[in-house]
């Protein structure tokens, strides 16, 4: 069995338009099999951003109400080859791995209640960006610089990023 492994190497392409369809099917395929048990299914993330350069990893939020149909969440997932790891010390936000996926783009699933504040983190910073040219040409700059300062350290290559980040994260009301 091939699991998709974190890894530590650091790759920063410029906007791809593949990525919208890239995440719509991956959205497909988990609809397929919960889509009766959530609220929604967010891309957030870098990706989800027109225009911003990021890592080649789609960023996927499945929304479910509450915790009461987790459990029923996890046992369908597992059915197409996600694998439940635990929330990975962040609360409210339930990451999952997956295997024999190579027909989809690399991604992370996860899996937060509706009034997760991990969840309202992704989508307010998503939908600033969005809505925000220069932000995203001054954080693009940022993480291709990162990415070309640390190819191999994805610990550097975030902290890096992170006053950026937290700039942004002002402007948009989040700290």
């Amino acid at each position: 069995m091939v699991f998709y492994m974190r890894t530590t190497n650091v790759i920063v392409l410029p906007y791809d338009r593949a990525w919208k369809s890239a995440f719509e099917k991956i959205k497909k395929e988990i609809e397929g099999v919960i889509g009766d048990l959530i609220v929604d299914i967010e891309h957030v993330g870098s990706t989800s951003v027109e225009g911003l350069s990021a890592k080649p990893c789609i960023d996927i939020d499945v929304v479910i109400k509450d915790y009461s149909v987790f459990e029923d969440v996890v046992q369908k997932l597992e059915t197409i080859g996600y694998i439940y790891e635990g929330d990975l010390g962040i609360k409210d936000r339930e990451a999952f791995n997956y295997s024999n996926k190579p027909h989809l783009q690399t991604h992370h699933l996860y899996v937060c209640p509706q009034y997760s504040e991990e969840l309202h983190r992704h989508v307010t910073f998503r939908d600033f960006l969005v809505n925000n040219n220069e932000a995203v040409k001054k954080y693009s700059l940022v993480k291709e610089t990162a990415a070309k300062l640390f190819p191999n350290d994805i610990e550097k290559y975030i902290e890096y990023k992170s006053p950026c980040i937290e700039e942004l994260y002002k402007q948009c009301g989040l700290k």
